[in-house]
């Protein structure tokens, strides 16, 4: 399991516009990196629409917001143009990210079993590093949580 101070795994992955995204490419900057179960469901929505509403906020502190989960280029299309959705979507079909930042994990719904992304936010400092950690990510307070930490 990753750690406050752990190196942030890498990963390559294509956005939404279908143009391949390097988390290295970001040294320098801090990132927000938000993991979700599914586009277009309520609370998917409403986290991508609350980071999509403070864009000013983020790009004034040069700060970068990445929303990942393992739905398709297509469908963080759709979602996006459907909610007019400002983040880049970063898709994982193959859940090699979600695995690498552990948050693949098997849950539990009406007594059956199978494997989901648990909602989960990391902040990764300039240099790489994992800063701060939010596991089984609250959707009603994540976002001024979020908000909060990065400007204290």
């Amino acid at each position: 399991m990753l750690e406050v101070g752990s190196k942030a795994p890498l990963f390559r992955l294509q956005n939404q516009n279908g143009d391949t995204v390097n988390l290295s490419d970001f040294i320098g900057k801090k990132v927000v990196l938000f993991f979700y179960p599914k586009d277009d469901t309520p609370g998917c929505t409403r986290e991508a629409i609350g980071f999509s509403e403070q864009k000013t906020f983020f790009d004034k502190k040069n700060i970068v917001v990445l929303g990942i989960s393992k739905d398709s280029v297509k469908s963080h299309v759709k979602f996006c143009d459907k909610y007019n959705l400002s983040v880049c979507l970063l898709s994982d079909p193959e859940i090699e990210v979600n695995k690498n930042y552990g948050v693949w994990k098997e849950k539990s719904l009406y007594g059956k079993s199978y494997f989901g992304t648990d909602r989960s936010t990391f902040i990764i400092d300039e240099s790489g590093k994992i800063e701060k950690i939010w596991l089984k990510v609250k959707v009603s307070v994540h976002i001024e949580d979020v908000i909060s930490y990065l400007n204290n």
